[in-house]
């Protein structure tokens, strides 16, 4: 039996290989093409090349479910969210059409889900109990110059009156005292009262500071002539009386220049059970591309993005807590680019490795360093290579998390410059007087690296392009598997779609990893078609599934305290060689501070298997889990769901 299957096999391989030599003679370009491809298939497809390199797959929803997915996250009920907001397509933002999927990948169902406000270029983070949080998202999208019609800009209104704040009423006109233009605002602007100040010595009263508030103002009409050139004070009109005096704006120049995107304050929780968005208290400050970080006691820190009128929110940072559901300012301001890589260090303080993903100054904000934020001391960290092509980075916490090492992948130059960077970088946060090194380096120059912990201690490095936006067609389509033991990289099977701007992976607890968007600014190498948003899910099954057999996990308890031990069955005790906690995904623009692979201490007797949980807040958040456990082979089980409260 085993002889003819045998023999079989080696005729269909004769005859496979007889056929694309046999097109490979005629001489027909469209024909030899054919037969390669032919061939590239019959290559990966083959149990030996799965072994080595895995495979990918592309999942393509009906028409009707696809969207473009801008963020998503893995809930703890195994299935997917997927957010888009309104995709980075203003027709979408014009009709106020907002969307969200719900995927199951073991099923294979997707669900539509009511979207309560435009969660593009949102920030997200998990909470303790399972939830998901979301805040900030799309007020306006940007105008570029050309396309903007009336001159505009920031107004700041001044309030020195020290007994009472004041509002101005959307639709306020501001007139200018020197240059007569006069300016609307767009929105309602509350203007704190002044504040008094006495000398510390003597207690005497020195002067009032006025109180601030910032509003977008535009002309009333279109043209040129309605911009102005310098610095004016503005006189609120219809004021009287004490309000009157006390109250006035001040703006720099108002022109016909870009205007950029401006963000929400919108914040919601949302339920993966119940499987719907609930709103919570708005942050303080409006946020577009904002980063939210676990701290040590469980709040959420939220940091940078474009505020209400378009600006980069000025180092006002602010702190949810899951308990009251209220937003509060840190006591002390410090200003990043948005979408800042800030990760919970062991020692609660917060590692800033320097990626981001966007808007601000090239100058402020942009130097890696371990950040106290109940006293706002920054300590710079040394050695960054290619430090001003930090932007489009990703950062990942190397497995596992007690080692404290980090890796920060490619990147590029601030905005949309061409400079892409081929280095990795590492550091040891655990070392006297960290410092980053080289590691090594990528085959190519690397945007929008999408970075991936799996089970067996290894990190799946895969997409990208070496242009902004993978403008020129310069997506990348390579995969790479980086091993922290050996600090090496070894190439994998190559995915089948490019990945750039908008784009983001999950791993899923059967151990695949999901990839999702990418947002060419063209499609060709000409930068002259426009490219066009990828609604393509693609999975990657990484070579150790294709190992055969893989240990079983199953029973145990739901909930494992901190410190604390649950005993779990397995039919492969005896080959089990780790035991890892992983924390699930929260993806968006290159940015993925909730990903991390927790080592845990475990004994096995029989079928069980007995984990312990590390006693560290910091190194382990309250949450749901992963727990997967690996063989002498690598292989990891099918996760399975933990939650330590």
């Amino acid at each position: 039996m085993k002889d003819q299957a045998g023999r079989r096999r080696a005729r269909r391989l004769a005859i496979g290989t007889a056929v694309v030599l046999a097109l490979a003679g005629m001489n027909g370009p469209w024909l030899y093409r054919f037969g390669t491809e032919q061939y590239h298939q019959y290559k990966i497809n083959k149990p030996e090349y799965k072994a080595a390199n895995g495979h990918w797959d592309i999942i393509d929803f009906p028409e009707e479910y696809r969207q473009d997915t801008i963020h998503a996250a893995l809930l703890h009920t195994g299935k997917v969210l997927l957010v888009a907001g309104s995709g980075n397509n203003q027709d979408n933002f014009d009709k106020k059409k907002f969307d969200t999927r719900i995927w199951d990948p073991v099923k294979g169902t997707i669900k539509k889900v009511p979207t309560p406000a435009d969660l593009f270029c949102t920030g997200h983070t998990q909470l303790a109990n399972g939830n998901l949080l979301i805040a900030g998202g799309t007020k306006r999208y940007e105008k570029l110059k050309g396309d903007v019609t009336k001159a505009g800009g920031l107004m700041v209104v001044h309030n020195e009156n020290p007994d009472k704040p004041i509002t101005l009423p959307a639709g306020t006109k501001f007139t200018g005292k020197e240059n007569g233009k006069t300016f609307v605002s767009k929105d309602p602007v509350l203007v704190p009262r002044a504040k008094k100040v006495f000398d510390p010595k003597t207690g005497a009263f020195l002067r009032n500071d006025p109180g601030l508030g910032r509003i977008y103002v535009e002309a009333q009409q279109s043209g040129t002539q309605y911009e102005t050139g310098t610095q004016d004070n503005y006189r609120v009109q219809g004021l009287a009386g004490t309000d009157a005096r006390n109250t006035y704006g001040i703006a720099q120049k108002l022109a016909l220049d870009k205007k950029d995107f401006q963000g929400i304050r919108d914040a919601y929780e949302f339920d993966p059970v119940a499987e719907r968005y609930i709103k919570v208290d708005p942050m303080n400050e409006a946020r577009w591309y904002p980063t939210l970080t676990t701290l040590s006691d469980g709040k959420i820190l939220s940091v940078s993005g474009l505020d209400d009128i378009g600006q980069l929110v000025p180092g006002k940072n602010e702190i949810f807590d899951p308990k009251t559901k209220k937003w509060t300012y840190t006591q002390q301001i410090r200003q990043f680019p948005t979408y800042p890589a800030l990760f919970l260090m062991q020692n609660g303080k917060i590692f800033y490795s320097g990626s981001n993903a966007g808007y601000g100054p090239d100058n402020i904000g942009r130097e890696p360093g371990v950040w106290d934020v109940d006293t706002n001391k920054f300590t710079k960290l040394p050695g960054l290579s290619d430090p001003n092509m930090m932007e489009t980075s990703g950062t990942v916490l190397l497995p596992p998390a007690q080692d404290e090492k980090f890796m920060v992948i490619g990147g590029g130059g601030v905005g949309e410059s061409k400079l892409s960077s081929k280095k990795t970088r590492l550091i040891d946060l655990k070392a006297k007087n960290p410092r980053f090194v080289d590691g090594p380096e990528l085959e190519k120059g690397t945007r929008y690296p999408q970075s991936s912990i799996l089970p067996d201690d290894t990190v799946l490095v895969s997409g990208g392009s070496e242009d902004y936006r993978g403008r020129g067609d310069s997506n990348i389509l390579q995969a790479r598997l980086y091993h922290p033991d050996s600090n090496s990289f070894t190439q994998v099977a190559d995915p089948l779609v490019g990945r750039n701007y908008h784009s983001g992976s999950i791993l899923l607890p059967d151990g695949r990893v999901m990839f999702f968007g990418s947002d060419s600014l063209y499609a060709d190498k000409a930068n002259t078609k426009p490219g066009k948003f990828e609604q393509r899910i693609e999975i990657y099954t990484p070579p150790y599934l294709y190992r055969g057999a893989r240990p079983t996990l199953s029973g145990g308890p739901q909930t494992i305290a901190r410190g604390a031990s649950g005993t779990f069955t397995s039919k492969h005790t005896a080959s089990i060689k780790k035991v890892r906690l992983i924390r699930p995904s929260a993806s968006t623009h290159v940015t993925d501070v909730d990903q991390r692979s927790v080592a845990l201490d475990f004994k096995t007797s029989g079928d069980k298997i007995t984990v312990t949980v590390p006693k560290d807040r910091n190194l382990v958040q309250s949450g749901w889990y992963m727990m997967f456990v690996d063989d002498d082979q690598g292989t990891p089980s099918t996760a399975q769901w933990v939650k330590v409260p």
